[in-house]
């Protein structure tokens, strides 16, 4: 599909008002998606687990306003609080979608989100919140196209989603999600992500994923300040180049189920992310003292047991312990006596894989 395919030309039916409440969970990249181009164009690909327990739920109340005009009318409440100073990027999102839903200056709508973890901490908050709030304006636009399969539905989602937040594309659809064009996914795209469909190994199914959260406040670099630069990084060539192999050679590894293979991408994919924050300019450190305390203690865990518990970083200082549902008391027992002391407050999430963008 083109861009041009998500801009609709059916919308027969007329809405006056209305709303819609839908929620959609963070995701946590396997390969990660650093750098872009133009348009929230990746400038690899990558593959993501779907989370569950971590997730935005977002309303989108509607009203018809008596002319069009020629701007966006919108409230946002986050938490309960109207947040003024979340609004220019949603904005910002609504100028990028415009063309793709030209219905959106004949409503005000009323935007109302809520997390159920820290924002703004590594745990891809704008994942979930663009992801939900696309959601909940596509079915506002089903109420208008009755006729738009489900396939189409979940496309144009996850394509709205990425104009507000990359990583947003891959927390519409369930499971395992790979956004951008890669030769050994079919159908992959640039534009929106899709489901990863060959056969999982049981190894890898209800994964586990506990984020031991130590550091729950806002980061000192956003994470679109860190894509940006990429342009230019001396190492950038490389790293997308790394990116492509390593999906490659994760695509028969989740089919064939070798953990150990698996544990050496996967950790290697987040010391990479973070070796790319470091050797940037100008260069900054997301990860803590604790960061690499846990991550050090994970080892040593894996050596002394044998269990395939391996971790992952997004663009923070949280670590996501990863680990197969067979070994889950042991790892929890291992959080408790261990790793808990290097939390902030003690905190942690336990999630797992999960379904996806849903309406509720």
């Amino acid at each position: 599909m083109t861009k041009l395919d998500f801009i609709p030309s059916n919308l027969s039916v007329k809405i006056e008002s209305g709303e819609f409440t839908c929620q959609a969970p963070s995701n946590i990249a396997l390969v990660k998606y650093w750098g872009k181009l133009e348009d929230q164009i990746p400038a690899n690909p990558s593959i993501s687990f779907t989370l569950d327990n971590c997730k935005s739920i977002t309303t989108l109340k509607f009203e018809k306003k008596k002319s069009a005009g020629d701007s966006f009318d919108f409230d946002f409440y986050f938490e309960g609080k109207e947040k003024e100073d979340f609004k220019p990027k949603i904005q910002k999102f609504f100028e990028r979608i415009d063309q793709y839903c030209p219905y959106l200056k004949q409503f005000h709508f009323t935007i109302s989100s809520e997390n159920t973890f820290p924002h703004s901490s590594g745990i891809a908050s704008s994942a979930s919140g663009m992801s939900a709030l696309a959601f909940c304006l596509m079915n506002l636009e089903k109420e208008m196209a009755p006729a738009m399969t489900d396939e189409y539905f979940k496309r144009k989602a996850s394509f709205l989603a990425r104009l507000g937040s990359g990583s947003a594309s891959r927390s519409i659809d369930r499971e395992l999600v790979v956004w951008g064009e890669h030769s050994a996914i079919e159908g992959s795209s640039d534009l929106y992500a899709v489901p990863f469909k060959k056969q999982v190994h049981e190894n890898f199914r209800n994964f586990q994923d506990t984020i031991l959260l130590v550091d729950k406040g806002e980061k000192q670099v956003s994470s679109s300040a860190g894509h940006h630069l990429m342009h230019g990084h001396p190492f950038a060539k490389e790293r997308f180049q790394q990116a492509n192999d390593n999906l490659s050679k994760l695509v028969p590894v989740l089919e064939n189920g070798d953990i150990e293979t698996f544990i050496s991408i996967v950790e290697g994919e987040a010391l990479s992310l973070h070796a790319m924050m470091m050797s940037s300019q100008p260069y900054f450190i997301l990860i803590k003292p604790n960061t690499l305390e846990i991550i050090n203690r994970i080892w040593a865990f894996r050596k002394k047991t044998g269990i395939s518990a391996c971790f992952t970083l997004d663009a923070g200082a949280n670590v996501h312990l990863l680990y197969p549902e067979t070994h889950k008391d042991a790892v929890l027992e291992f959080i408790s006596n261990e790793l808990v002391a290097y939390c902030q407050n003690g905190h942690y999430i336990c999630d797992q894989v999960g379904d996806g963008a849903k309406l509720l």
